[in-house]
């Protein structure tokens, strides 16, 4: 799971042939306001809240619980189903993520990040919502898988706690996601990409 990450910066971001971020953001929690590139809207970062916010949710405070989707059961979750059936896809560009490790005993922040120091594409599904002033709202979620065999990420959460991890697309496969057109194309690319990460001991 993923409560806190690093975006990736405008600099990252610049090498990709988009027009960089017109909005300003930082070190990201739950509804926090991010960069995304979605299958709606390819060829811009669009500014979305960390936490997907359903059309029928009251208020933004459930992006506080909608942060994560489990690609096991995204299908079926209230807040995340339509979105999913409706194939709304999203990639998340983080520079590094950050989770709790437990090995010595007591929970110390650590930082996960690429060997090469290039952003890492997560796999994600959005919402966009229009406001009452008629500006558009977008919000995301980044889908896990089971980290039991992951060397990297089953480090992570309380000893006993189900390991998870984000979906970390390979390189070549930003487009491919983008582009999927069925439910089953978009879950065969839920699984653990071979590339190299690099976790380090990072508190504050």
């Amino acid at each position: 799971m993923c409560a806190n990450y690093r975006p990736s910066s405008p600099e990252a971001l610049a090498a990709f042939p988009l027009p960089p971020p017109d909005f300003s953001y930082g070190e990201a929690y739950p509804g926090a306001i991010v960069p995304v590139v979605t299958n709606f809207a390819p060829r811009m970062w669009v500014p979305a809240c960390f936490g997907l916010i359903p059309a029928w949710a009251k208020d933004t405070k459930i992006a506080r619980s909608t942060y994560n989707a489990r690609s096991e059961t995204v299908g079926e979750k209230p807040s995340f189903r339509s979105a999913w059936k409706r194939g709304q896809l999203c990639i998340i560009p983080a520079d590094a993520l950050h989770e709790p490790c437990y090995e010595t005993g007591s929970a110390v922040r650590w930082r996960i990040e690429r060997t090469d120091g290039k952003p890492m594409g997560i796999a994600g599904l959005w919402e966009r919502l229009l406001k009452d002033d008629g500006l558009p709202s977008w919000s995301m979620t980044m889908l896990t898988i089971s980290a039991d065999s992951d060397p990297v990420f089953r480090r992570f959460h309380k000893p006993g706690d189900e390991k998870r991890s984000v979906v970390i697309l390979s390189d070549d496969a930003w487009g491919d996601w983008l582009r999927c057109k069925s439910e089953n194309e978009a879950r065969a690319m839920l699984k653990r990409a071979s590339i190299q990460l690099n976790a380090v001991s990072d508190p504050r």
